[in-house]
C-alpha cells in the first residue's frame, strides 16, 4: 500500500468518525459547548472541594449534590413540554445566561471571602433549576442540528466525547488552580466560559419544526407524553435502568473527594487526577461509539458496558494504590459512557418527533433527577459504613441492573425491529436486536 493511499484511508476514517461535524450548526455547538463544559467541570470540582474543605462533612457533600439535582425531578417533566412547544435554541440561550450569572455570583462570594455553606446550597439549587430546563432541551436539540438520523448516533457519541474531554481538562485545571489561587478563580472562569456557547447558539440558523399541539393544557400534554413513554418498551426499560443506576450507582461521584483525601491520602490534585482518569476512559468509550456505523448492537452493548461499570466500581473500592485507582477509574469511565450514550442513542432513534422533548425530560429525570436521592443516600450510607463499602454496593447495583435489563431484552427486540425496518436502519428482520 502506498503512503498516499494509507493517508487517504486515514483521512476517510477520520471523516467518518467525525461525520456529525459536517453540519454547520453542530460544529458551532461542539466548539462553544466544549469551552463551556470545561468551565462547568472546573466549577463542579471546585464546589466539591470547597464544601469538603469548609465542613469536612461527607453528608454535606451529598446534600450539595441533592440540592443541585432535585429541581430536575420537580420541574424536568414540565420543561419537556415546553421543549416540544417552543424554539429550543432560544430556550438554550436563556438557560446559558442564567447559568453564567450563577457562576459569577458564586465567584464573587468566594473571592471576597464571604461565602458560607448556605450560599452554596442556595446557588446549587438555582443552578439545578436552570439545568432542569436545559438538559431535556439540549438533548432534544441534537436532532435539530443533525438532519440525517443515520448520523444521530455519531452526534450523540461526539457529544459524549466533548463532555468527557471537558471532564478530563476541566478537573485537571481546577486541581492546579485550587492549589495555587483558590476555588473562586475556577468559578470566575466558568462564568466567562459561557460566552462561548451563547455566541455559538446565536450564530446558528435553525429550522426546528414546532409541532402543532392538540391541547393547550400543559398537564394534558404531560400525561400524553408519559403514556407514550410507558407504552414504548425500549424507552420504558432504558429509563428504568438509568433511574436505577443513577439512584444506586452514580453516588460514586460525590464520594471522590473522600477517596482522594482520606483513602488515597492526597489533595485537590489527586481529586483532579481521579476525575481526569474517569474522563479518559469515557473519551475512549465515546470514540468507540462514534466509530460505530449503526444503532444495531446497542442493546447488548448496554448490558456489557453496565457490567464493566459495576466491576470497575467494585475493584476501585478496594484499591489503596493511586496508579491502580486511576486505571480502575478509566475502566469505570469507559463502561459509564458506553451505557449512557447507547441508551441515549436508542431512545432518540425510536422516539416520535412530536414527543421528543417530553421523553427526553423523563430521560433527564431518570438520569439526573434520581441522582440527588442517590447522592443523599450515598452520603448517609458512607457516613455510617464508610466510603469504600458504599462504593462496593454501588458496583453490585449496576450488575443487578444489567441482569434485569437482559431479562427484558426479548420484549425490546420485538418492539424495535419494525421501527428499524421502517426507518431503513435494517433491511430485513435480524435474528436478534444485538
Amino acid at each position: 500500500m502506498s503512503t498516499k493511499t494509507y493517508l487517504d484511508e486515514k483521512k476517510s476514517a477520520l471523516r467518518f468518525l467525525m461525520r456529525a461535524l459536517a453540519y454547520r450548526n453542530y460544529r458551532l455547538f461542539f466548539g462553544g459547548q466544549s469551552l463551556s463544559l470545561t468551565g462547568t467541570w472546573m466549577q463542579q470540582i471546585a464546589m466539591s472541594w470547597l464544601v469538603y474543605r469548609m465542613t469536612n462533612s461527607i453528608f454535606l457533600l451529598g446534600l450539595i449534590g441533592f440540592t443541585g439535582q432535585i429541581p430536575t425531578v420537580i420541574f424536568g417533566s414540565f420543561a419537556g413540554v415546553y421543549a416540544d412547544r417552543l424554539n429550543r435554541r432560544n430556550l438554550l440561550v436563556a438557560t446559558q445566561v442564567f447559568s453564567m450569572v450563577q457562576a459569577f455570583l458564586l465567584a464573587f462570594l468566594t473571592l471576597t471571602g464571604s461565602v458560607a455553606v448556605w450560599h452554596l446550597i442556595v446557588l446549587s439549587t438555582i443552578l439545578g433549576t436552570v439545568n432542569a430546563v436545559d438538559v431535556p432541551t439540549r438533548q432534544s436539540f441534537v436532532i435539530d442540528m443533525v438532519e440525517n438520523k443515520n448520523d444521530l448516533g455519531n452526534a450523540i457519541a461526539l457529544n459524549s466525547f466533548m463532555f468527557n474531554g471537558a471532564r478530563l481538562v476541566g478537573p485537571s485545571i481546577a486541581g492546579i488552580l485550587i492549589a495555587y489561587v483558590g476555588e473562586g478563580v475556577c468559578f470566575l472562569l466558568n462564568g466567562i466560559s459561557f460566552f462561548a456557547i451563547i455566541l455559538a447558539l446565536l450564530a446558528m440558523t435553525t429550522n426546528q419544526k414546532i409541532q402543532p399541539q392538540s391541547s393547550g393544557a400543559v398537564l394534558h400534554q404531560l400525561k400524553e407524553g408519559f403514556r407514550y413513554a410507558a407504552g414504548c418498551a425500549p424507552i420504558r426499560y432504558i429509563i428504568l435502568l438509568l433511574g436505577l443506576l443513577s439512584l444506586l450507582s452514580m453516588p460514586y461521584i460525590v464520594l471522590m473527594p473522600v477517596f482522594a483525601r482520606d483513602i488515597l491520602h492526597g489533595g485537590s490534585h489527586t481529586l483532579g487526577l481521579l476525575t481526569g482518569a474517569n474522563g479518559i476512559g469515557a473519551l475512549v468509550g465515546a470514540l468507540y461509539l462514534a466509530s460505530r456505523k449503526s444503532v444495531i448492537g446497542l442493546g447488548r452493548l448496554i448490558i456489557i458496558s453496565t457490567c464493566v461499570f459495576g466491576c470497575g466500581l467494585i475493584a476501585f473500592s478496594f484499591s489503596r494504590c493511586l496508579p491502580l485507582s486511576l486505571c480502575l477509574m478509566m475502566v469505570t469511565g469507559f463502561g459509564m459512557i458506553v451505557y449512557m450514550a447507547s441508551c441515549n442513542t436508542i431512545v432518540q432513534t425510536v422516539v416520535d418527533e412530536d414527543k421528543r422533548g417530553r421523553v427526553m425530560s423523563f430521560y433527564a429525570i431518570a438520569f439526573i433527577g434520581m441522582a440527588p436521592f442517590g447522592s443523599l443516600i450515598g452520603g448517609v450510607i458512607a457516613h455510617n459504613i464508610g466510603a469504600p463499602l458504599t462504593l462496593t454496593l454501588c458496583g453490585v447495583s449496576s450488575i443487578v441492573g444489567a441482569i434485569l435489563f437482559y431479562s427484558r431484552l426479548p420484549e425490546i427486540r420485538k418492539y424495535v425491529r419494525p421501527i428499524y425496518l421502517r426507518m431503513g436502519i435494517i433491511q430485513e428482520m435480524p435474528t436478534e436486536l444485538q
